[in-house]
Formats: C-alpha cells, sequence, structure tokens
C-alpha cells in the first residue's frame, strides 16, 4: 500500500506541474500537449485511488451489504 501511496503522491506533483506549465505556456501547441499531459496522470491518479480504495474495502467484491452469507442450512 505504501508503493502505491509513494506513486500516487508522485502522480499529483506530475499533474500540479503539467497544470502550471498549460497555464503559463504562450504557445497553444505547448498548452494543449500539458493539458492532455495533465488528464493523462489525473486518469493515472484516479485509477491508483480506485485500487487503494478497494484493497482498503472490507466487503468482497460486487457485495452491496455486509450481510453474512446464507449458510447451507437455511431454505
Amino acid at each position: 500500500m505504501k508503493d502505491m501511496q509513494a506513486h500516487l503522491e508522485k502522480l499529483q506533483i506530475q499533474l500540479a506541474e503539467c497544470e502550471m506549465i498549460r497555464d503559463l505556456a504562450t504557445d497553444p501547441k505547448k498548452r494543449e500537449l500539458f493539458s492532455k499531459l495533465a488528464e493523462h496522470f489525473r486518469a493515472l491518479a484516479g485509477e491508483i485511488e480506485k485500487a487503494m480504495a478497494e484493497q482498503m474495502s472490507p466487503t468482497f467484491p460486487g457485495r452491496k451489504t455486509h450481510e453474512p452469507f446464507a449458510s447451507e442450512e437455511e431454505p
């Protein structure tokens, strides 16, 4: 989990740097490039956050409740 957090932090820094460069760029092509890079880093960071949340979730994937499984003895 620590490695995922470290990667997330790196992506967030790269995202912020791309947004800063985009905002300071005067060349439209550079603005477009750094805007695309920022969106890419945002998507990657979102995927890592999602994976981290799934690892911390106490439920099984696909289950909506915390109710126990039905036993074989019950009809």
